[in-house]
């Protein structure tokens, strides 16, 4: 039986799950895989933090050399996470003839292609099923799984910490602050929350299935992204009377020979596919001309579902059916679509003052820049004489309403912000 060692750098969360799945099943991978997977070495800057897993002090080293320059060690994972050393390391790791494994979004959103085109050119294989949808094998998808298939769109929640977050509003009528409190108190939400709200998580990890689906290599920054702390409870409440559910979306859709790429909060009917998936979990779409719609739906984080994805890639590597990164259909896409130039549908909410005339201005701002108005409904007064208003608009052009709301919040009779939530069918 072959012997397949294993060096791992990053003694986290993610790296002690992938440690104790190592060493609890190595003989039920034995039976699987027909490989004996060793644990040689463990790397890391801290080996005095208490960790869930216990590991022989003849593991453990602090210098990363140990792994990168033995010559016994087959492949190399990385688990430290950022751009800035990982990406060093990983080009080593390669340029010595190691396989990769990472979960790493940042890092391949960033660098994917030249890490990809680098270890392409070494004869090396990486693996990265677990920088997307932890243990949703979406990355084995896109690049096995739909190799026949012209992809029309891929779309999702990829992001477990704002879908909990805006589960908890939905079903608990709490507010963006109590929600996210809940969401740290569990663990779901860092300290500092900011990359999962403001969307940026998710836009990293749009770009890598946006490389591997159309060969769109977009950095993270030019991807739209958009988060979820000013979306208040009563959009929530409002979308749900309109028989829609609010969520984070990830979306990657062809548009003529351009890609929309973009993060923002949506609008789907309760009906939809994903508009029912709650917690933490993730759930993407990929429709393909041949296969149609399909649907990858689990736990997106976690130190068990990571590590699963991991060992897989692991095991991929050793039997040498991890071949090298190609890019789908990089000749069909030209660039990535302008934000402006897209059209889609939106709910916009007003805080208005209660007197005449108020909904007919509004309604000629919007007709200035050619809004076409689906729906209105006013609800009952918050408070003094204040008065929500929300608007469902036909499919408009995204500079076109941006530029109403722009001019809607300057009149004196709005009193708060506009809220605008795009809609996607």
């Amino acid at each position: 039986m072959k012997t397949i060692k294993v060096g791992l750098i990053g003694f986290g969360t993610i790296g002690s799950g992938v440690i104790k799945v190592l060493a609890e099943r190595r003989s039920w991978l034995k039976e699987k895989s027909g490989l004996d997977i060793e644990l040689a070495l463990v790397c890391d800057k801290d080996l005095k933090a208490r960790r869930p897993v216990k590991v022989g002090k003849g593991l453990l080293t602090k210098d990363v050399g140990k792994i990168l320059y033995n010559p016994e060690i087959n492949i190399v994972v990385e688990l430290i996470g950022g751009v800035h050393p990982a990406k060093d390391i990983i080009l080593e790791a390669i340029r010595q003839g190691k396989g990769v494994v990472t979960a790493n979004k940042a890092l391949l959103a960033e660098a994917g292609q030249e890490i990809f085109e680098i270890a392409a050119k070494c004869g090396v294989a990486v693996g990265f099923e677990a920088s997307v949808g932890g243990g949703i094998p979406i990355i084995r998808a896109l690049k096995d799984g739909f190799v026949a298939n012209r992809l029309d769109a891929i779309y999702g929640i990829i992001n477990g910490t704002t879908n909990f977050i805006l589960t908890k509003m939905e079903d608990e009528g709490l507010d963006f602050k109590d929600a996210l409190r809940i969401a740290q108190a569990k663990g779901y939400a860092e300290a500092n929350p900011a990359l999962d709200i403001s969307g940026r998580d998710s836009a990293h990890k749009l770009a890598i299935l946006a490389y591997l689906g159309f060969g769109a290599a977009a950095k993270p920054d030019a991807v739209y992204a958009e988060g979820i702390k000013d979306i208040d409870r009563a959009d929530i409440q409002y979308a749900g009377e309109l028989g829609y559910a609010v969520k984070l979306l990830a979306i990657a859709k062809r548009s003529g020979d351009r890609l929309e790429m973009r993060v923002h909060p949506t609008l789907l009917k309760k009906d939809h596919l994903i508009a029912n998936v709650k917690g933490v979990y993730n759930a993407i779409v990929v429709k393909g001309d041949l296969a149609g719609e399909q649907l990858f739906y689990g736990e997106g984080a976690g130190r068990y579902p990571t590590a699963s994805a991991v060992i897989s890639d692991i095991v991929d590597i050793a039997k040498g059916v991890a071949g090298p990164v190609r890019l789908g259909q990089g000749r069909l896409i030209k660039g990535i679509a302008d934000m402006d130039k897209i059209r889609s549908r939106h709910y916009i909410r007003l805080s208005c003052a209660d007197k005449p005339g108020v909904l007919k201005l509004i309604a000629g701002v919007l007709a200035r820049h050619r809004i076409s108005i689906a729906s209105v409904t006013q609800k009952e007064k918050l408070h003094g004489r204040v008065v929500p208003i929300v608007m469902m608009t036909h499919e408009a052009l995204e500079s076109a309403v941006s530029g109403a709301i722009k001019e809607v919040a300057r009149l004196s009779a709005l009193k708060g912000k506009v809220v605008r939530i795009r809609i996607e069918d």
